[in-house]
């Protein structure tokens, strides 16, 4: 049974790659994903605020005033809070690289050019097999408009990609106006991959404190629907490696997503549920189902449902949004 597959030009000996998240803090647990069977690991974000020459100064402006507003407290995280400054960051690279055999891959998230360039080189420089971009704006400014934020992920992929030798994929939001077009214009800006897609996690107020509180929630099943869908309809159409992430929890999932056309299927929330050992119950049972289903590889699946292989793909996806809502009617 031949499990591998290729992402960013990376020879991975499976599809499951752990997704940036707190288990990839500690080298032990690192470990233990590879022994469990994960063909690359994503270590957690360093954040632009942290490599900010002026970190000092931001923290201020991000703090000031908020001892006159009950609502505005603990809005923003102190910079101590933080997992681990620049440095360290980057000493962690260098440590996992030599404890482990598989692919590291180094994980900035901001918005600004100026930041990234200089630590994407670095993190190039401690070892890291690629890197991911993990943009993370909210467009609440009136004033700009959506060519502005499009453009604002092309010059960031592009001063990156300047600047250093390994892959780069770029981590996606699904909220643009045209998805497709957003993902060619990066594929021509020479993204190695997209990663689709970014979950923006939403504040929620606390009544009794009159706080702003982050309100975390895992992810569920359900929300891979939506990566399934948008790695179907790219598959084919992009020279770019597609990944998937958000709610990625079992081997059905996994295969969905190499049937659609995905190179590799992220995961942090299962593995944060129920450990890291699950790497390993999801490729047995991939295995057996492609035993049963007489599958031979990856490969041989891989893209046959997208919808490259549907002669009219509009007039599917029409077909298949009347199909959905008719399907409800007969239910009721």
């Amino acid at each position: 049974m031949d499990l591998t597959t290729k992402y960013m030009g990376l020879k991975l000996k499976n599809p499951i790659v752990p997704s940036a998240s707190p288990l990839s803090e500690s080298i032990d647990t690192v470990k233990a994903m590879e022994d469990a069977g994960a063909a690359a690991v994503v270590v957690y974000s360093l954040f632009e605020e942290q490599i900010s020459h002026e970190s000092g100064e931001l923290d201020h402006y991000l703090s000031v005033g908020t001892d006159s507003f009950a609502e505005a407290l603990s809005y923003f995280p102190a910079q101590e809070k933080f997992h681990l400054g620049p440095d360290q960051y980057l000493d962690h690279i260098a440590n996992l690289k030599k404890a482990v055999d598989i692919p590291i891959i180094g994980s900035l998230n901001g918005v600004s050019t100026g930041g990234w360039i200089k630590y994407a080189q670095n993190i190039e420089q401690a070892g890291a097999d690629a890197l991911e971009l993990n943009v993370y704006y909210i467009a609440a400014n009136q004033n700009i408009v959506g060519s502005e934020v499009e453009n604002m992920y092309v010059d960031v992929l592009k001063e990156v990609k300047k600047n250093v030798k390994i892959p780069v994929a770029i981590k996606l939001s699904p909220f643009f106006t045209s998805m497709s077009n957003m993902a060619r214009k990066l594929d021509h800006a020479g993204a190695d991959a997209l990663v689709l897609f970014n979950r923006f996690y939403q504040p929620d107020f606390d009544l009794d404190k009159l706080e702003v509180v982050p309100n975390l929630l895992l992810s569920t099943n359900w929300e891979m629907r939506l990566p399934l869908r948008w790695i179907a309809i790219l598959h084919g159409n992009i020279k770019a490696s597609l990944g998937a992430t958000s709610g990625i929890h079992n081997y059905t999932d996994v295969l969905k997503i190499m049937m659609a056309g995905g190179d590799v299927a992220m995961m942090a929330s299962e593995l944060l549920l129920n450990g890291v050992g699950r790497i390993a119950q999801i490729l047995d049972g991939m295995k057996k189902w492609m035993e049963e289903k007489e599958y031979s590889s990856i490969d041989m699946m891989k893209g046959s449902m997208s919808q490259k292989k549907i002669a009219q793909p509009a007039a599917f996806e029409r077909a298949n949004y009347m199909k959905t809502l008719q399907s409800f009617k007969t239910l009721n």
